[in-house]
């Protein structure tokens, strides 16, 4: 059943009508705890219309972002509901490196949890937010460029080696 709801989603937001709203959508729900990529989104709606990159970009961007701004604000209330926590090693990493941490918001895996932690840990609100867009742009930027200037043949290659 959930699994047909997603396919059901991720189908009518691909549709190429609603281009950067589906873009946003699928980045601001990528950004969260959710298991869902959206440079294959970002790239779709770039490769069908080139003259939208940087709009692209930006609303790609911008809606990661905000997917990261959740998980900060659930990490934050998350230390509000518990009384204690037992401080590890990835804690005092963070506690120590600060919102520049936010850089890293953007890795495949942990860069969600991070944004999560860092509202645990209660780091800098804006400075967090600043950081996380800058990772996440310059995320976007490179995977999207590659994607569009990178022969086909070579992913082909690439997924051929992989596969």
């Amino acid at each position: 059943m959930i699994e047909s709801a997603i396919a059901w989603l991720l189908h009518l937001l691909a549709a190429p009508e609603v281009g950067l709203t589906s873009v946003f959508l699928i980045s601001f729900i990528s950004a969260t705890l959710l298991p869902l990529g959206s440079e294959p989104a970002v790239f779709a709606v770039v490769k069908a219309n080139a003259a939208l990159f940087w709009p692209v970009i930006g609303v790609a961007t911008l809606g990661n972002t905000l997917g990261g701004v959740v998980d900060y604000w659930m990490g934050y209330r998350a230390k509000q509901a518990f009384a204690r926590e037992r401080e590890s090693r990835w804690f005092s990493w963070l506690a120590r490196y600060g919102a520049k941490t936010m850089l890293l918001a953007w890795l495949p895996g942990i860069g969600d949890p991070l944004c999560t932690l860092a509202g645990w840990l209660k780091l800098p609100f804006w400075p967090s937010v600043l950081y996380m867009a800058c990772g996440k742009l310059l995320r976007y930027i490179t995977m999207t460029t590659l994607l569009l200037y990178v022969p086909d043949g070579v992913w082909q290659r690439i997924g051929h080696l992989l596969g």
